[in-house]
């Protein structure tokens, strides 16, 4: 599986890995604790079984259109099948567009079971994460956010780039 993903600036990115060390610091659930060189701050935009030409044409365009300016909306907690806690962001009609040209990009040109509903124009809700979990209800406590900074005002999206879920790979994607 490939993932398409944005990068923070250097400042956002800084706050999320405080963020993180907070978190992990107070024996929660942290991305922190995820040990790959790969792991990075970042919004995923989508999913696909893999870049193909035709996808990567269009993300060659979206790569163009950065960086992209984003609010961020506070704390926000999700229960699908892990517990996620992440900071939200701001879903204005420019990170808007920009997804909806990513997911239409891989939509057009992978099978429908390849794609996460979750990613879906009208389901997604952007969020950068802070810690994951399998345990249900991992973050539900008062403690969770007075733990936390208050998340950056603003940032700017920067890089995009795909993750190769099976070889760990990386694959920044370049503006034509």
């Amino acid at each position: 599986m490939r993932t398409v993903e944005l990068l923070l600036d250097e400042a956002a990115e800084l706050a999320v890995r405080d963020a993180w060390r907070r978190l992990a610091n107070a024996g929660l659930p942290s991305q922190a604790r995820h040990r790959s060189p790969t792991n990075s701050p970042h919004l995923t935009l989508a999913t696909c079984r893999e870049l193909t030409a035709p996808i990567r044409w269009e993300l060659a365009e979206v790569a163009a259109a950065l960086p992209l300016p984003v609010r961020f909306t506070g704390v926000v907690r999700f229960e699908r099948p892990t517990s996620v806690l992440a900071w939200g962001l701001d879903l204005d009609s420019a990170l808007d567009g920009l997804h909806r040209r990513v997911w239409e990009a891989v939509a057009s040109d992978s099978p429908p079971e390849a794609l996460n509903p979750f990613h879906a124009p009208g389901r997604w809700s952007p969020h950068i994460t802070l810690g994951r979990t399998r345990r249900a209800g991992a973050f539900a406590g008062r403690r969770v956010p007075g733990l936390l900074p208050a998340p950056p005002l603003s940032a700017s999206l920067t890089t995009l780039r795909s993750y190769d879920t099976e070889t760990g790979d990386l694959e920044v994607l370049e503006p034509r």
